[in-house]
């Protein structure tokens, strides 16, 4: 089986399994944020973004997307923020980073490590050459992991 034939395969397969427990929503965010003070912003942390991860929804609330990119913890988003959502500092993204193993290239015998290279928090630990396994208490949930997964196997979830 080809490695594209294979990613098309486990990518269909594990959608089946994948939590959705809603959106991410950016860092920074006090804890009395409900995020419908971002509806009428004119959503500035949007374009402050440097990895341009935040995007809004239909009705103007912010979420991270991290198909592309992860946080780089700037705070550019908390500097412009101006309904004052995203206003404490010690409060990263609220999540969890998980591996759908079902997808995982590397829980299927192929040699992958495309996760563990960008993780500056080594939350991502390998059990033997072929079982990458998240560290929650290392785990920071900034997505660059997922953006770089080839396989689409892992997600933050809330």
């Amino acid at each position: 089986m080809s490695t594209s034939t294979r990613r098309n395969f486990f990518g269909a397969l594990g959608s089946l399994f994948k939590e959705n427990r809603g959106p991410i929503r950016p860092p920074y965010a006090s804890i009395a944020a409900t995020f419908n003070e971002c509806r009428s912003c004119e959503g500035m942390c949007v374009s402050a973004c440097e990895e341009k991860i935040i995007h809004r929804d239909e009705k103007g609330i912010p979420f991270l997307d991290f198909k592309t990119n992860g946080c780089s913890d700037c705070h550019k988003c908390m500097e412009v923020c101006t309904p004052n959502v995203l206003i404490d500092p010690d409060r990263f993204i609220q999540g969890r980073a998980r591996i759908t193993s079902l997808m995982c290239m590397s829980h299927h015998d192929t040699i992958c490590f495309a996760c563990k290279d960008p993780c500056l928090e080594d939350a991502i630990v390998f059990q033997g050459m072929f079982r990458p396994v998240i560290i929650p208490e290392k785990c920071t949930a900034c997505g660059y992991c997922v953006a770089v997964c080839p396989n689409a196997a892992i997600e933050v979830v809330a």
